[in-house]
């Protein structure tokens, strides 16, 4: 049973429910449909006009199947494009491991109900890094699913060319539970002491030494690598997303400009001014890109980097996450493969994040990999 009991709870939830039963307590964003409910996408002018939807998202039919208890729709960025979490119509969810920090984005709300405790799982969406960089930001996993591997019929569109659906939660158990609504009968796989390649990217010393000290926990088999590509990986990703981002929201972003918040509209019409030709440039340069990241599986099981590069930001400097926050998540969803988020203990002001990258298709690997880095890690001192 499910009843709405309306806008409250502070910033997390858009919309809460009073639930009854015993299945795991589920939290889903509010750009997924659920049949009977209006689909705000956090997005005033969405939320004016919107009507209930007909019928659930596909992404829900596991969950309604098992018996999870939807406790209710969680806030994000508007229109599921920022990373800051930050949002002007239904307010800022509270960051719990830091209430002057920043929750992250798109999938703010998600990620903070998992970690008050709110939810035993949530669900979210990636296109760019909307799972794994809220995740980061409050000491959460997340996982970004291979591209495809869940229908997104139903999901508010950004970029379809990467929109993901995927789970978060407060453990690695968390997200194999999550996988089992999304996917029924996902069970994970096996590893034993993988070789891994870790990629050397710029950023805060202590979370480069936290991912180190979370290795050397291991019994894995690290080697590091430099990829001179890897930014241009992104930079090519986020020119394809912005221009898909404008397509999708072009009516609203025309008809409704007042009802979208500036920093929103100003990505929109990023988005509005990429022209053809270099949309399709950035296609032709995804080839090579992908080829790349995807080659490295040949000889390593996963590729390992920092979730975001910098401890999230004080709200008053949110601005600041805008340039190193999906440095590392981008092309990932460029070439559509999987990769978790996860915690790591750390010397800084909270954990940093460790995400781990793997071929198509290896969300079962990943997991199990998942799970033993985080009970290595829960052995490890911090840092």
């Amino acid at each position: 049973m499910i009843g709405s009991i309306g806008f409250e709870r502070g910033n997390t939830f858009i919309r809460r429910y009073d639930t009854d039963g015993d299945g795991l307590r589920l939290a889903v964003k509010d750009v997924i449909d659920m049949e009977g409910e209006v689909t705000t996408a956090g997005c005033r002018a969405v939320a004016d006009t919107a009507t209930p939807a007909f019928e659930d998202a596909r992404c829900l039919d596991g969950a309604r199947r098992a018996g999870a208890r939807i406790v209710g729709r969680t806030n994000l960025h508007e229109l599921a494009l920022g990373v800051t979490g930050v949002n002007p119509w239904y307010g800022t969810p509270t960051n719990p491991l830091d209430a002057a920090r920043i929750p992250g984005g798109s999938s703010s709300g998600s990620a903070v109900a998992v970690a008050e405790g709110a939810a035993d799982v949530a669900f979210g969406t990636d296109t760019g890094g909307s799972v794994r960089i809220p995740a980061a930001c409050c000491g959460v996993a997340g996982l970004k699913t291979t591209y495809g591997r869940i229908p997104v019929l139903g999901v508010w569109p950004l970029a379809p060319s990467f929109d993901t659906v995927g789970p978060l939660g407060p453990s690695i158990p968390a997200l194999i539970d999550g996988m089992g609504l999304l996917e029924p009968g996902f069970s994970i796989g096996s590893i034993d002491r993988p070789t891994v390649a870790k990629l050397r990217v710029p950023c805060d010393p202590l979370i480069d030494a936290a991912i180190d000290g979370a290795l050397r926990a291991t019994n894995w088999v690290v080697k590091e690598i430099e990829d001179p590509g890897w930014h241009a990986a992104g930079a090519t990703c986020l020119t394809i997303l912005l221009s898909e981002a404008w397509a999708s929201n072009r009516q609203l972003a025309t008809e409704r400009p007042d009802g979208i918040g500036v920093d929103t509209m100003e990505r929109l019409l990023r988005g509005r001014d990429i022209d053809a030709q270099s949309v399709s440039s950035a296609w032709e340069q995804a080839a090579p890109c992908n080829q790349r990241l995807l080659r490295l599986f040949d000889s390593f099981e996963f590729l390992i980097t920092p979730t975001i590069t910098i401890f999230p930001p004080v709200l008053a400097r949110a601005a600041d996450m805008t340039a190193p926050a999906a440095r590392c998540t981008l092309p990932v969803n460029l070439a559509g493969v999987p990769a978790l988020a996860m915690p790591v203990p750390s010397q800084g002001p909270m954990p940093a994040s460790l995400q781990l990258v793997g071929p198509m298709g290896s969300e079962e690997q990943l997991l199990a990999a998942g799970l033993e880095l985080e009970r290595t890690a829960s052995m490890t001192p911090r840092l």
